[in-house]
């Protein structure tokens, strides 16, 4: 009769202890999901309107804040947003690249990087009624795509900004901006490659930090 109980009683716990497993399966289950939906990465449109309304922003409060102030409000934008070191790679091309060690790629994609921040934070420093709009996204070859949109000035003016993004590790970053169809990269990467050139990879260094001191001046 006691062997009786104790088999019953060993039956539910179990039960018990399966159920308990199969509601912290489906637990754990239900937390992937959430955490792949909030994974899913933005889509290039939704990654040039993020980047805008932050400029817009930082231009309405550029006086308050300071150069400094727009630094530290765009780093995060900028980070999220561009693939620096995919620029700087395509700036130098695969030649100048593969002859840096790992410490001066590291070096160099830091630099660039900082000179890429400064520049937004010289150029967007007030705001006078300027407002971005977002005018198409389309497709381009190899599983880029292209965002354009309009910068209207307080004059009426219009700038044109086209921007290039590829998928890195799953999200949309920024690989080339023209303005008013001029390619940004087609505008430095002769510089930079010269200088590599004529003077080595410290020289381009030292360009880059003088640029950052002269975004700051601006």
């Amino acid at each position: 009769m006691l062997a009786g109980k104790i088999a019953a009683m060993k039956v539910r716990l179990t039960i018990r202890l399966m159920a308990w497993y199969l509601i912290g399966s489906a637990l754990l289950f239900v937390n992937f999901a959430v955490i792949a939906a909030n994974a899913v990465t933005e889509n290039p449109e939704q990654v040039i309107q993020k980047l805008q309304s932050s400029l817009l922003q930082v231009m309405r409060e550029g006086e308050k804040l300071g150069y400094e102030g727009r630094f530290k409000f765009l780093e995060p934008v900028i980070d999220q947003s561009h693939d620096t070191e995919t620029i700087i790679k395509t700036i130098l091309g695969a030649t100048y690249w593969s002859q840096l060690d790992s410490e001066q790629k590291k070096l160099v994609v830091d630099t660039f990087r900082q000179l890429s921040i400064a520049t937004y934070a010289g150029r967007f420093t007030h705001h006078d009624g300027e407002q971005f709009e977002v005018i198409e996204q389309r497709d381009l070859p190899h599983e880029q795509m292209l965002v354009r949109s309009q910068l209207t000035k307080s004059d009426g003016g219009i700038v044109n900004f086209d921007y290039v993004l590829q998928q890195n590790e799953g999200h949309w970053r920024i690989v080339n901006i023209l303005f008013d169809g001029v390619s940004e990269l087609a505008v430095i990467r002769g510089e930079y490659r010269a200088i590599m050139q004529r003077e080595g990879f410290q020289a381009l260094i030292e360009l880059l930090k003088e640029k950052i001191v002269q975004a700051k001046q601006n």
